[in-house]
C-alpha cells in the first residue's frame, strides 16, 4: 500500500462487544450498539491508549465503532474522524444469522464480495493521513484486510473486541510488519 499511513506505526482497535458478538451472530453493516461489556471494554482500552502519542482517531461510521472511538477520544482529548470506507462488510441476508453461516470467500446473497469489501476498506484506509500515529477504530473484517494487505500471517484467534494493537512497519531483517498488543 502506497499511503503514508502504512509507512509508520499506527494503532488499531476493534470496537467493543455487542449483543451480536456475545450471541455469535453476524452484525455486518447492521448498526448494532455496544452492550454494557462493550462500554466497559471501550473505557479500559481508552486508559491503555492514554499517553501513547496517538495523533488522530479515525472510525468506521457504524455506531459500535463510533461509540468505542468516542470513549477513547474523550480520554485522549481528540476528535473522531468518521471514514465511511471503514464500515464492516455488508453480509446481506447473512446478517443476524449465526457466524458459522457465513462463508468469507463467497458473496453473501444481497451483500458484498470479499474483493469489493477489501477494495472499499483499503480506499478508506488510504484516505487516512500518515501524520503522527493514528488510531483506527473499526471491525474484525477491517483487521483481516489489514493483515492480508500487510502480508501478516493471521494469528490463530480472531482479534478480540477492544484489544488495542500497534502495527509496526518492517524494521528487521525479514522486512515484515508486526503487531504488538498494547499493555500497561
Amino acid at each position: 500500500m502506497a499511503n503514508d499511513l502504512f509507512s509508520a506505526p499506527f494503532y488499531f482497535l476493534r470496537h467493543g462487544e455487542t449483543e451480536s458478538n456475545r450471541l455469535g451472530l453476524v452484525a455486518g453493516q447492521t448498526d448494532v450498539e455496544l452492550n454494557e461489556t462493550g462500554w466497559q471494554q471501550a473505557r479500559a482500552a481508552a486508559e491503555l491508549l492514554r499517553g501513547r502519542g496517538i495523533a488522530a482517531i479515525y472510525s468506521s461510521p457504524l455506531k459500535r465503532a463510533v461509540d468505542t472511538a468516542g470513549c477513547v477520544a474523550a480520554v485522549l482529548q481528540l476528535p473522531v474522524v468518521v471514514v465511511p470506507g471503514l464500515a464492516e462488510r455488508n453480509w446481506g441476508e447473512v446478517e443476524g444469522k449465526p457466524v458459522r453461516s457465513r462463508a468469507r470467500e463467497a458473496r453473501p446473497p444481497g451483500g458484498e464480495a470479499l474483493d469489493e469489501f477489501a477494495s472499499r476498506t483499503l480506499a478508506g484506509l488510504a484516505s487516512i493521513p500518515g501524520a503522527g500515529e493514528p488510531l483506527v477504530v473499526a471491525h474484525s473484517g477491517t483487521y483481516r484486510v489489514l493483515l492480508n494487505s500487510l502480508a501478516i500471517t493471521p494469528p490463530e484467534r480472531a482479534v478480540e473486541n477492544c484489544t488495542p494493537l500497534r502495527f509496526l512497519p518492517p524494521g528487521g531483517a525479514d522486512g515484515c510488519w508486526t503487531i504488538a498488543p498494547v499493555t500497561r
